[in-house]
């Protein structure tokens, strides 16, 4: 994976569009450039925990360790901070992973940002890898995490 060559495509577009490992086609969008047109379903991805703080309320210990203690890709789906007021979200929850697949990883981290990501029939392909995209893996669970550590298994 051509980290430096993405990395610089969607600084520069704004977006881009990935093909991963098992041919799907995944979009990696700056949450700014998001639209109420283009749908809810779609993902915030983090590079590390400490970014959780940017898109959520305020999380307890509890629901810190579960995220960071999580030993399959999750996706979570928690109350919104605050101060977004226009993002992808139902229901005022808006939706989060945190990617520890090194190389999906290490282009997060180059990115910086949370950036927000969702599979699709795009027509238009920037880059291919042969990577596979965690979040679309067989055992990938999806469960709401609260502020306060309560939590409901969504798909386990």
């Amino acid at each position: 994976m051509d980290h430096s060559s993405i990395v610089k495509s969607f600084r520069d577009k704004g977006s881009v569009v990935i093909q991963e490992g098992n041919s799907k086609k995944i979009k990696f969008l700056k949450p700014e450039l998001w639209t109420e047109e283009m749908g809810q379903d779609w993902v915030y991805l983090l590079s590390d925990i400490f970014q959780i703080r940017s898109i959520c309320e305020p999380f307890s210990e509890v629901s810190l360790d579960i995220v960071e203690f999580a030993s399959k890709p999750t996706i979570y789906h928690s109350p919104a901070n605050k101060i977004i007021s226009k993002a992808p979200m139902t229901n005022g929850n808006l939706k989060f992973a945190l990617i520890r697949e090194p190389n999906w990883n290490k282009l997060l981290f180059q990115i910086s940002q949370p950036i927000l990501a969702k599979e699709g029939d795009w027509k238009e392909i920037d880059f291919k890898t042969n990577v596979f995209y965690p979040l679309l893996m067989a055992g990938t669970k999806e469960m709401f995490l609260g502020p306060e550590g309560d939590v409901k298994i969504i798909k386990g």
